[in-house]
């Protein structure tokens, strides 16, 4: 039974601070919670701690009101010693009432614990030794964590404490006018504006979870030439030769899109009719953005964690019987994304069809 926060306590709350520091993902999945932690305290201060390079994600959020920003530095180092004590001591001045770690990792737990805060709501480690190496006494207010539904869901129950339980959401990004305006000027000039596109984001930096390239070709072309659909490659930093690679492996010709942003990759799969790539932030991504999405996963990874599979727009594809790691195949084929992506554009469909009749 979680234990729960006094109607005395929870009047004493009036600043609160949020630690989910890294990476892009993990950032996002905390934005769906915050509408209701924005009504449940209305005039409280809450204010989100986060790395330098993630910021992006989290400005313009109309529910909070400070971030924190913490510079990127190698943990093994001096200068992270030092950032980390100054960050303390930061933290202390602010005087929170509430800490909320969603990171909960040892850095985290260490901030929270010299916060100075009355209340620190974290996940519960079960494993053995937890109470010492999870740094569970840190915590006062704790929470198992659920790993069978969406990561943006399972946060929302760190929340209970506080007397808030999940109800319907999605998570949030602000996606600036100006990227808006640079996404549909590339579509107009490719002359893609209005077409039925499918967005593929084939490249990630976690090996266990690429899925071949060869492969993601494969789909994409029975995707031009069986159903007549346009493609355009999304890239990153550092990803457009493996994108080019994968372009020369396809019997059509692709579109690629240019450098982005992350908030303008956002600003382009507004446009998609489906995202399709492996499991990470650009797949939040296009959670975040309302675009329907069609996710790989190989062996080491839990598509109910990952995927917001609650929402019928939202799909995957992973072989059960391929228990580990063997190679970039995962024991799916093309031919499986496929028949996935006729199944989720059907349920589009019917998803549209009573959208216009309402």
């Amino acid at each position: 039974m979680v234990k729960m926060l006094s109607s005395k306590e929870l009047g004493q709350v009036k600043k609160i601070l949020i630690m989910q520091y890294k990476p892009f993902g993990d950032v996002l999945l905390n934005t769906g919670y915050l509408p209701a932690l924005r009504a449940k305290f209305p005039n409280a201060q809450i204010d989100f701690l986060v790395q330098k390079p993630y910021k992006t994600l989290l400005e313009h959020n109309p529910n909070l009101d400070n971030l924190v920003i913490m510079d990127r530095i190698n943990m093994h180092t001096f200068k992270y010693a030092i950032s980390r004590f100054y960050m303390i001591k930061r933290i202390r001045k602010e005087k929170y009432d509430v800490i909320i770690d969603q990171a909960r990792g040892p850095g985290a737990s260490q901030m929270t614990f010299f916060s100075g805060a009355k209340f620190r709501l974290g996940w519960l480690k079960t494993k053995k030794l937890s109470w010492l190496k999870g740094y569970n006494w840190v915590y006062n207010f704790k929470t198992i964590m659920n790993n069978e539904i969406y990561s943006a869901r399972t946060k929302f129950e760190m929340l209970r404490p506080l007397g808030i339980e999940e109800v319907p959401h999605n998570t949030f990004y602000h996606i600036l006018p100006e990227s808006k305006a640079k996404a549909k000027a590339w579509l107009t000039d490719a002359d893609l504006l209005g077409k039925k596109i499918v967005v593929f984001s084939p490249v990630t930096p976690v090996h266990p979870r690429q899925w071949k390239f060869e492969y993601f070709a494969r789909t994409a072309d029975i995707l031009i030439d069986k159903f007549g659909l346009t493609v355009v490659l999304l890239w990153g930093p550092r990803e457009k030769e493996k994108i080019e690679g994968m372009a020369s492996l396809m019997t059509n010709k692709p579109f690629i899109a240019p450098a982005t942003t992350f908030n303008e990759a956002g600003a382009l799969l507004q446009h998609a009719s489906v995202y399709i790539g492996n499991n990470g932030g650009v797949h939040h991504l296009a959670v975040a953005v309302k675009t329907p999405t069609l996710t790989v996963f190989g062996p080491t990874t839990d598509p109910l964690k990952w995927t917001a599979w609650d929402q019928p727009i939202h799909s995957f594809v992973r072989n059960y019987d391929r228990k580990e790691y063997i190679d970039g195949t995962f024991g799916v084929t093309p031919e499986m994304v496929c028949e996935k992506f006729v199944e989720l554009d059907r349920v589009i469909a019917q998803i549209n069809g009573k959208n216009d009749k309402n």
